[in-house]
């Protein structure tokens, strides 16, 4: 079982439990949330753009991870089933893509370092919960079987993951954590001659081995 990082998770998976059938949204409602989600990317991004130039929003790592967050649990809670579970997924490509490409944009600090571990152990319990077509947990950090009723009068059943999506989430994950790892070799650490000597100093280097290992066993990447 992939261990959990430092600073706020419990160090094994909950138990997954069923939770209570949700109505597709409305055509109305769906397109108030895609409006919402949108915008906060462009806050974001126009933040993230803006981060060395004082007065900023985000100015350090910290501050970022802090803002996408938030979007994060919004677009996890979107359910599962046709035809929104197509939603969730594209939203969470986005915000995949968008975050690993965002982060090496900072200056690597050690002290920031537990965040970002926090962070990415989220987006990796996320994916995984996505491509096993469950809803959300949000306090547990967990995906849940969602209730099918046979007499529904809705398209309740989970949506899996296309293969198209399957492939390109791959790709970003590649792409994403190879920058990472080049990323992390600025950071200054007393003592360290390389990557791996920097992070076994600093007691994480298991957890950044571990970098999205529940999604990448999921996709076939890792035996």
């Amino acid at each position: 079982m992939t261990p959990s990082p430092p600073l706020g998770h419990e160090n094994q998976d909950a138990e997954m439990s069923e939770s209570s059938p949700l109505r597709p949204l409305s055509a109305s409602q769906e397109r108030k949330l895609i409006d919402y989600i949108d915008e906060q990317f462009l806050e974001i991004t126009r933040g993230y753009k803006k981060r060395n130039h004082p007065p900023t929003t985000l100015p350090t790592l910290t501050s970022y991870l802090g803002t996408m967050h938030p979007l994060l649990t919004v677009i996890m809670l979107i359910q599962p089933i046709y035809p929104q579970a197509s939603l969730r997924t594209m939203l969470l490509l986005r915000l995949t893509n968008e975050s690993l490409t965002s982060i090496i944009g900072y200056e690597p600090t050690s002290q920031e370092l537990p965040t970002l571990l926090r962070f990415l152990d989220e987006l990796d319990r996320g994916w995984l919960t996505v491509l096993h077509a469950q809803a959300w947990d949000a306090e547990m950090l967990t995906g849940v079987d969602i209730v099918v009723p046979v007499d529904s009068a809705f398209t309740t059943k989970p949506s899996p993951v296309s293969q198209t999506d399957r492939t390109r989430l791959r790709s970003i994950l590649s792409i994403g954590t190879e920058r990472l790892e080049e990323w992390l070799e600025d950071i200054p650490v007393n003592g360290a001659v390389d990557l791996p000597s920097a992070l076994d100093t600093l007691g994480i280097k298991k957890y950044f081995d571990d970098i999205f290992s529940r999604t990448l066993t999921e996709l076939g990447e890792i035996n």
